[in-house]
């Protein structure tokens, strides 16, 4: 079905600002169904680690986190976790654009694992975002994707809590920290 008046991303994220969105949630748009999750206090604390080390390389006006930026595919509104943009990144109508994003990290929900693993995996690469970054705490590994190509990532890595995310060989530049990640 495609995209109508209707049923834009738009006239979705009306609707849902005007949903009582109990606080403590996030809510997004994967492939056209309203994603809602909890902000566990260990979920802010990893995306808030992972942002404080972003800063270290990119100015606070280009480091966002629950923004929605819109992606390739039928009606894909996300508000990433933590996300990157590059130098001169600018909004169109509002809305920063998927094309300037250089690093979009997904912090797990339990509820919402298999959007990070599968919809919005495809959804990153299609837009051929630089660096995907996954982190679980529930199973304490985090996991890299890089070289996007053809809609997929043709290289991630993935170690535990306690190993550092080796982002030097990328456009992010640096080393990411992930010894103080707490699991569960």
């Amino acid at each position: 079905m495609a995209e109508s008046d209707e049923f834009s991303l738009d006239a979705m994220f009306d609707w849902l600002e005007r949903m009582p969105v109990p606080e403590g949630f996030k809510a997004e748009i994967v492939e056209g169904a309203v994603v809602m999750s909890p902000q566990r206090d260990n979920h802010w604390d990893i995306i808030a680690a992972i942002y404080d080390q972003l800063r270290t390389r990119y100015p606070r006006k280009r480091v966002k986190s629950d923004v929605r930026i819109d992606f390739p595919g039928r009606l894909n509104g996300f508000a990433c976790d933590v996300v990157a943009l590059r130098e001169g990144a600018e909004k169109e109508k509002g809305l920063w654009q998927y094309q300037d994003i250089e690093f979009v990290a997904e912090v797990i929900s339990r509820g919402t694992s298999r959007n990070d693993y599968g919809l919005k995996l495809k959804a990153y690469a299609v837009a051929e975002v630089p660096v995907y970054l996954i982190v679980d705490p529930y199973s304490g590994t985090w996991r890299r994707y890089t070289l996007p190509k053809d809609g997929k990532y043709h290289h991630y890595l993935t170690l535990d809590f306690g190993e550092p995310v080796d982002l030097t060989e990328t456009v992010v530049g640096l080393t990411l920290d992930t010894a103080e990640f707490d699991r569960g």
